[in-house]
């Protein structure tokens, strides 16, 4: 038995370093794969004992007379590298290793484990650890304990993969509180071999995962994983992937001389890859596991398969016998993509007959705190059949006329007429826990409270969407990669690392961007003459690698219509730029021909060590950092990509047509984007790039360029 499966599910283990002593490391975790009931062969190996827990014990790995698939090591660094070599030796399958004091503390640690890691590669014999919790595999065929947690989870759908051994330990007892069950769990520690990537792809193919949930740190290759999220998330077989991401705030964001550096901490960069792969992000370990118990809610398919219950919509009914909670449940329906359904007369009329006169027969259905089951289920089997409704709430509150079991029976018997989800929200504790049982042991989702409900709903709608998104053709571009070279090594070559728009103009050119006519004046007659020369109204602009953003400086003047405008505003600039910083290093002024009208965007980029360059859209001008209206992908992007990165901002409506406005080119914007992200790809050279503001025109107008500024790295 070779690869992942001699570590899941292995035949044979033997445990290097099992301690006779209760309370070690290595005797408690011989005892839990003892005690979990493993289905396969397991050997103590420990030279100084005859046994351990009485199992015979053997001095090395190499004195078990029969073949071992796996090899579960707890040693400290320097023994656990000669026992990996005995373990290859005795042509193991897979190799575990729970100990710490290996790269996380440096110098002969980190030394070691490099030395284990080509050892293992070397004899193409897959690595979990070091400094790791350990596997579990709760399957019947299986029971594989082998980790510090002294509780079997029950068997389940989900497979659960943590670079943190302790938040595992933790997650289990949570999950035993919730009745939670597992097909695989693993903690991954130091990563020397396997990884996500690894685990990702075993868990697609694995016949008994569902589900995959990741506790996700820090990624080494991020590339993998990218594509191998989208083969998971994507296909004729697709399986959701739930992450919760170590680390959200922008604290990360360095010091940049780009908006978009500033904007673009490291958790954009996991947010454009989440986006961008359809894997779906909670933000609590608890909304973790609210939304894994939704994603495993099945129904009978047409093909007499089972499948998740997803809604094909976004419209939501809410039903509740207690008002406040179906308010809650509606501001957090509103915020996670859903909508209150709009119930037909039909369906408003048919709930009249069924409740009573004080009941609210509009969304939501407020059944009154006296409601019993029946009238429950009338309610819900009305609103759920309305073709306006994707999908249902159901909140119960426990009064004293309140049976909880009859109405979660209720509740069955109405989901299983539909492929239509029923999420159930029973508040409380005691009261309501013959109905929470029932719908858990026949597997319906049910939550505590209603925002728990309505975010687990979402999460199913936001899934379904990423399954129908729309797939577009793809934009081509025309493009000089070998001409932006030559500039951009003329540049470097210079000692020119920060590009202004008269700098960049060529570059942008080459890539099918539209700029604007400029010239640099050093005097008033000078930016006169070009005025003149390309004609009325004309912006002026201060040149000068002392002033990151002109606007601070009020070094930008506008719409300048007559010879007078500009001879002034050339000598008001330059004192303005002066003032600003009297050491400042002027270069002259950017005389530029005003643009067109349209609305104000900004494209940038800048790029990550691991993940490449990140691609940013958003609402632009001089408020960009203000409101910070942006999305992210990572390059290279599609054109799917770009509809999406452009249909994610608040700000999308203002080029709808907004109000009577007028449509604005939206196919140009996302050109540009692509051609964007090719220019990143083709051009490592570039660190960061701002376009902002890139002017968005009416439809088939396209969008013009006009500011812009790259930062170029000599490396």
């Amino acid at each position: 038995m070779r690869g992942l499966d001699a570590i899941f599910a292995p035949e044979s283990i033997a445990v290097i370093g099992a301690s006779t002593t209760p309370g070690k490391v290595g005797h408690d975790i011989f005892l839990n794969i003892l005690k979990g009931g493993f289905n396969g062969v397991i050997y103590p190996v420990n030279p100084k004992a005859k046994s351990v827990v009485s199992v015979r014990a053997y001095p090395s790995i190499l004195d078990i007379p029969d073949p071992v698939d796996l090899s579960f090591i707890i040693l400290p660094p320097n023994l656990a590298l000669e026992a990996v070599k005995q373990s290859i030796e005795k042509q193991v399958g897979g190799i575990v290793i729970v100990s710490a004091g290996f790269r996380e503390v440096g110098g002969i640690g980190a030394e070691i484990e490099e030395e284990i890691s080509r050892l293992c590669r070397d004899a193409q014999v897959r690595l979990v650890g070091p400094n790791c919790l350990g596997v579990i595999n709760p399957v019947e065929h299986v029971r594989l304990n082998a980790s510090f947690s002294r509780r079997m989870p029950q068997p389940g759908k989900i497979s659960f993969i943590s670079q943190s051994g302790a938040l595992c330990t933790a997650v289990l007892d949570f999950a035993a509180d919730r009745e939670f069950g597992f097909s695989k769990f693993i903690s991954i520690g130091n990563k020397a071999d396997v990884d996500e990537v690894d685990l990702m792809e075993y868990f697609y193919k694995d016949p008994y995962t569902e589900v995959i949930m990741i506790y996700l740190e820090e990624l080494r290759r991020a590339r993998d994983f990218i594509e191998m999220a989208k083969k998971i998330t994507s296909g004729d077989r697709p399986k959701p992937v739930l992450v919760i991401k170590s680390g959200r705030t922008s604290a990360g964001a360095k010091a940049a001389a780009s908006h978009t550096g500033a904007i673009a901490g490291s958790d954009a960069v996991y947010s454009a890859i989440f986006e961008q792969t359809g894997i779906i992000r909670a933000d609590t370990i608890n909304e973790l596991f609210d939304f894994a118990t939704a994603f495993t809610y099945k129904s009978e398919s047409p093909l007499g398969k089972l499948k998740t219950k997803v809604p094909a919509g976004n419209r939501v009914a809410i039903v509740t016998n207690a008002g406040g909670p179906g308010i809650v449940a509606t501001d957090v329906t509103v915020t996670t993509g859903l909508v209150l359904a709009q119930f037909s007369k039909e369906t408003q009329e048919s709930l009249k007959q069924y409740l009573p006169p004080t009941a609210n027969i509009h969304n939501p259905v407020d059944v009154i705190g006296d409601a019993t089951s029946d009238r429950y289920e009338n309610a819900l089997r009305i609103v759920i059949s309305d073709p306006n409704v994707d999908g249902a709430l159901v909140i119960l509150t426990p009064q004293s006329m309140t049976n909880a079991k009859a109405t979660a029976e209720a509740i069955v018997r109405v989901a299983s007429t539909t492929n239509k989800p029923i999420i159930s929200c029973f508040m409380g504790v005691v009261d309501v826990s013959p109905g929470v049982h029932y719908l858990q042991e026949h597997g319906y989702p049910v939550f505590k409270f209603p925002e728990n409900a309505a975010k687990a709903l979402g999460a199913l709608y936001k899934f379904n969407s990423w399954l129908h998104r729309e797939i577009y053709e793809d934009i081509e571009i025309d493009y000089n990669k070998e001409l932006v070279d030559q500039i951009i090594e003329g540049h470097i070559s210079k000692g020119e690392l920060r590009l202004g728009e008269l700098e960049c103009r060529d570059i942008l050119n080459c890539y099918g961007f539209t700029t604007l006519p400029m010239e640099l004046a050093n005097s008033p007659e000078e930016a006169l003459a070009i005025a003149q020369r390309i004609g009325f109204p004309v912006v002026l602009k201060i040149v000068s690698p002392d002033i990151l953003h002109k606007s601070d400086a009020k070094g930008v003047l506008v719409n300048l219509e007559s010879p007078q405008d500009v001879s002034q505003g050339f000598e008001t600039i330059i004192k303005n730029a002066r003032s600003y910083n009297p050491d400042v290093n002027i270069k002259g002024v950017l005389v530029q021909k005003m643009a067109d009208k349209g609305v104000e965007c900004i494209i940038g980029a800048t790029r990550y060590p691991k993940f490449g360059p990140l691609i940013m859209f958003g609402f632009g001008g001089i408020f960009v950092e203000v409101f910070k209206d942006v999305s992210f992908r990572i390059a290279p992007i599609s054109r799917g990509d770009a509809r999406r990165m452009v249909e994610g901002i608040k700000a999308y409506k203002l080029l709808t047509g907004f109000r009577g406005d007028t449509k604005k080119d939206i196919y140009s914007v996302e050109k540009l984007l692509i051609s964007t992200s090719k220019l990143m790809v083709n051009h490592p050279e570039i660190q960061e790039m701002d376009i902002n503001p890139l002017l968005v025109h009416e439809q088939g107008m396209g969008a013009t360029v006009a500011d812009c500024r790259i930062i170029l790295r000599s490396e």
